[in-house]
């Protein structure tokens, strides 16, 4: 996912086979618009005495023993509610971890994709944990469509590699296999992502008399209903979420996943400019589950663990 200033970017590294995400045919609840807390997020905590990061943390957060964390959780298998609810995915299971060595509790509260790092400005949320690419343009707070400074920009912890694909109805690909056979074609995408500014850069590309339309949507799962339907020739979101899709909808009888992934970029947690003290203590954080093996358990226990990082590095998305 990503945004005009909220982007999520991808990488060429494929994650794992989603035949390994434990979660298979999972029913997923949206509600993408929903900017409540969610009661049933079970992101995990403990108690400062026994958390080893927890002198890291401003006291403000650890006097408080929570963390608010902006997510849009409508993408699995990153973040999303299973049939109970609960929210749950790769993000969370990693957020948990983190509280653990941090001594808090992270708790996903959902929003739109695309408000995300307004959230984060305008005090509503601690940090932004949503499959979020690192880039430049979200660094330093400008729009990509303009190249105008829309805010001053946030940091970013990072934690993951992945990459941006595009999928088709199963059996009926149109003949698209990349980027350049969708000139002439209907593409789906979430709104502010980063699927969406590639196609807005491929359509400047296709000749006269092959335009390609862009319908943008508040969340994936509109994406995927719009495709399932027809309505489009295709859809494209992050990898993880693409096969995801291949994978659960229709018992795997509906999607399929065409050509390669495009766009190389960390996924990183984002924290406002002068947050430096919860910045760095997130990236302690999730170097020490690094360390410790619970990062590869998780990303095993959701097929991502082809998009591992050795390190979490700060702002390293170019």
């Amino acid at each position: 996912m990503t945004a005009s200033s909220t982007r999520r970017t991808t990488a060429h590294s494929r994650l794992a086979a989603v035949g390994a995400i434990a979660v298979a045919g999972a029913l997923l609840l949206t509600g993408c618009g929903d900017q409540t807390k969610d009661k049933n997020n079970d992101s995990g905590s403990a108690s400062t005495g026994s958390a080893p990061l927890a002198d890291k943390l401003p006291k403000e957060l650890r006097d408080k023993g929570e963390i608010k964390v902006g997510s849009d959780i409508a993408y699995a298998p990153v973040e999303f509610k299973d049939s109970s609810g609960k929210v749950v995915g790769l993000d969370p299971d990693l957020a948990a971890a983190m509280g653990k060595q941090l001594g808090v509790k992270l708790t996903f509260e959902n929003g739109t994709f695309d408000a995300l790092l307004t959230g984060l400005r305008s005090g509503r949320y601690d940090i932004a944990m949503s499959a979020m690419t690192d880039n430049k343009n979200r660094q330093e707070g400008v729009d990509p469509d303009t190249g105008k400074k829309v805010g001053e920009g946030v940091d970013f912890v990072d934690y993951l590699t992945a990459g941006v694909s595009i999928y088709t109805r199963k059996g009926d690909t149109k003949g698209i296999t990349s980027w350049s056979d969708l000139c002439g074609k209907k593409l789906a995408v979430e709104r502010g992502t980063v699927s969406e500014d590639l196609a807005k850069q491929e359509a400047k590309k296709c000749p006269a008399g092959k335009k390609l339309t862009i319908e943008p949507f508040d969340d994936d799962q509109q994406s995927q209903t719009r495709l399932r339907s027809g309505g489009v020739d295709a859809a494209s979101s992050d990898f993880p979420v693409a096969a995801y899709a291949v994978k659960t909808s229709g018992g795997g009888k509906d999607f399929q996943v065409v050509g390669d992934q495009v766009e190389a970029a960390p996924y990183g947690i984002a924290v406002a400019k002068n947050d430096t003290q919860l910045r760095d203590a997130l990236q302690a954080a999730m170097n020490a589950i690094i360390k410790n093996g619970d990062y590869q358990k998780i990303l095993e226990k959701w097929g991502a663990e082809d998009g591992a990082v050795k390190e979490s590095a700060v702002n390293g998305g170019k």
